[in-house]
């Protein structure tokens, strides 16, 4: 997924909008791509100046359970 955000960083820094990014990325990549909702989502935190590619860390509760 980093690959995809470093991606999408360059189309950000290049002018690019989502609507270019999407087109480009299904020219590439095809299904294997990020959806267009996580482009939009990552252009909306590129627009609030993070610049950071990797995943941030979520809080809150972790996605496992243990059962007693």
């Amino acid at each position: 997924m980093t690959q995809f955000r470093i991606l999408i960083l360059y189309y950000y820094l290049m002018g690019k909008n989502t609507v270019q990014a999407k087109q480009r990325r299904e020219k590439c990549y095809g299904d294997s791509a990020p959806s267009d909702k996580t482009i939009k989502c990552f252009f909306a935190d590129l627009e609030r100046g993070r610049r950071d590619t990797n995943n941030a860390k979520h809080r809150g509760r972790a996605n496992e359970g243990i059962t007693p």
